[in-house]
């Protein structure tokens, strides 16, 4: 006989109202006020239409908290925490409750939705609708304690000369009742294990934006307060938004006074001063840096399972693991949230060449090289070791784009490997698996064709540029760097519309084997010439004296040098369009034989 398993989740239909009163007594953990809201407006304003007029707008997904035991064996039970449907919750706070948001750009605005009644429509706030009577500007005042609703009603008529209220009444009194719409919600049970609630989150697939693993842990974070999780995820939220915004700083002393007086509000308020982007991680960064680094593990669902007190031997949820899980988070927090370790860290990557956010393509290549920096600090490794580590790992994570497929498998397989082995025995076998003759020989120089700028390659070619102080191409003075720094651009070696001329495709002329940076009056004075005819000038010049016609160079050993740097052979000063294709193959091999030497230097 088939045993009938109970049910794993509940179907309620609770009321919006009911909903809101939940989020303003703290009963479900759901994304803070302080958290970039990713909807545009006209999302939210869809989202109201469709509750005035009816229409389903979706389920909400909460998981019950599981019950965790304490050590008098009394058992606390566990608070909901919103997996699904934050965004349509935030917006309902935002366009009804009239609470602020905190847009992309770390910009804290209204969202207004305006509604017509004499047509039944609903937009997003302008100034056409601020001098329109036909218009309710803001429909938050609708549901506000301190307006009248007959007040309301009775302005509008006399605004608009309408003799009968009773038809706007109606309409206005619909709309004050969305409040009072049932909304979908799936409840998963306190009691599922952590690794099928893991799995249902990761399915969810919804009109909303799906959330990443770093969200199920924030809203896990939020919920516990005994350990004070809501404390430790504003001090994530904080730290992400003053990295981008640091004026930011000013608002949360002023109107979070109970944070700005926690030591992580000191420890973060260097961040005030800080306009450096090169590293500007979003709270996914931090909390996978923190993890990563602290507990030798690279699976956030770990985390959640850690945090909520699980026992994996045992399979219970016991009060003194979650405790101790979250001291644990706490100090992989402050460690990455320290001034020193993140400006040294910084300095390390800088010392490798990636001295702009324009060279980095992999954020989590960037995390992970974060995570060893850390990692190494707390096995006391020396300066000096710590640095060449990181920018070795850093730069080879680079070229290999380890990071780029699966990147909780791989900081999971790399950070136990280096915790068991030590970094030296695992950057070792790394080498020699992922760098091996072959790779410099024949693999990289195939992965250099191609027309994407933005090629991890190139931009570890500049990068290695940069850190040799190779001067841009034709220049006397001006480096690599000082064109990074000041937006230079890059330009053809072989013009571009010189080959367009020529009959070249955009594939064609676009190959980064033709990429290099040049200071733009370089590039003026070159125009459409082929570099049989320019470079040869530049040839002449420096050996026979002749006017200066293209950059600044006038002696014949720094040309040859110049054009060593930035790995462009001798011969292109013959070289015409029928040479390009010999041309980019020459130059592939010289940018990696570049760059085998650029690593094995760091």
């Amino acid at each position: 006989m088939r045993t009938v398993e109970t049910q794993k989740y509940s179907v309620q239909q609770p009321l919006i109202e009911t909903v809101l009163a939940w989020i303003k007594n703290n009963d479900i953990a759901i994304p803070e006020i302080q958290r970039p809201f990713v909807w545009d407006a006209s999302k939210v304003r869809d989202l109201i239409d469709s509750l005035y007029n009816g229409y389903p707008i979706g389920y909400l997904i909460t998981w019950k908290n599981p019950d965790v035991r304490l050590k008098d064996g009394k058992v606390a039970e566990g608070k909901k925490v919103l997996i699904d449907g934050q965004q349509r919750v935030t917006a309902l706070t935002a366009a009804i409750v009239g609470e602020q948001v905190i847009n992309k750009d770390y910009k804290r605005v209204r969202i207004k939705i305006s509604f017509n009644p004499l047509e039944d429509k609903f937009e997003v706030f302008n100034t056409a609708i601020a001098k329109d009577n036909n218009w309710i500007a803001d429909i938050s005042i609708l549901f506000r304690p301190e307006y009248s609703f007959l007040n309301i009603v009775n302005e509008y008529c006399e605004k608009n000369s309408i003799q009968n209220p009773d038809i706007i009444f109606e309409k206005l009194d619909k709309l004050k009742k969305i409040t009072q719409r049932q909304i979908g919600l799936i409840e998963l049970s306190g009691d599922l294990d952590i690794e099928i609630v893991t799995e249902i989150f990761i399915r969810i697939n919804s009109q909303g934006v799906v959330l990443s693993q770093a969200d199920f842990a924030m809203s896990k974070i939020a919920s516990d307060e005994r350990n004070n999780g809501h404390i430790l995820r504003k001090c994530i939220d904080y730290f992400c938004h003053l990295a981008v915004a640091p004026d930011f700083y000013d608002f949360i002393r002023d109107n979070d006074r109970e944070f700005a007086k926690t030591d992580y509000f000191q420890k973060m308020s260097w961040l005030k001063n800080e306009n450096d982007d090169l590293y500007d991680p979003d709270y996914s960064d931090l909390l996978r840096v923190s993890f990563t680094s602290e507990f030798n593990r690279g699976k956030l669902a770990d985390l959640v399972s850690l945090l909520s007190g699980r026992n994996f031997e045992k399979k219970t949820f016991e009060d003194e693991i979650a405790k101790q899980s979250f001291e644990k988070l706490e100090k992989g927090i402050l460690n990455f949230i320290n001034e020193t370790n993140f400006k040294r860290f910084l300095m390390i990557i800088r010392s490798a060449g990636f001295i702009s956010s324009a060279l980095i393509r992999s954020q989590n290549t960037l995390n992970f090289a974060y995570i060893l920096f850390l990692k190494l600090r707390d096995l006391k490794y020396s300066p000096d070791e710590i640095e060449h580590y990181v920018r070795r790992w850093f730069v080879l994570s680079v070229l290999t784009g380890r990071y780029s497929g699966s990147p909780e498998s791989m900081f999971d397989f790399d950070i136990r490997n280096i915790s068991s082995k030590g970094i030296s025995d695992v950057l070792k076998d790394v080498e020699s698996a992922e760098l091996s003759d072959a790779f410099w020989s024949f693999g990289l120089v195939q992965n250099l064709e191609t027309s994407v700028a933005s090629s991890p390659y190139f931009l570890a070619f500049v990068a290695s540029q940069i850190k040799s102080r190779d001067k841009g191409f034709l220049s006397k003075d001006i480096t690599v760097s000082d064109l990074i720094e000041y937006k230079g651009d890059v330009h053809h070696i072989f013009p571009k519309e010189y080959l367009k001329q020529k009959g070249l495709k955009k594939s064609d002329y676009n190959q980064i084997a033709n990429y290099v940076y040049m200071q733009s009056e370089i590039n003026i004075q070159i125009g459409k010439r082929a570099p049989g005819d320019y470079l040869n000038s530049v040839f002449e010049q420096c050996m026979n004296g002749t006017k200066i016609k293209y950059g600044a160079i006038n002696n014949l050993d720094d040309l040859k040098q110049n054009l060593k740097e930035n790995c462009i052979p001798e011969e292109t000063r013959y070289m015409t369009a029928d040479d390009y294709p010999e041309f980019l193959k020459i130059r592939r091999q010289l940018i990696a034989q570049k760059l085998k030497e650029y690593y094995f230097k760091l």
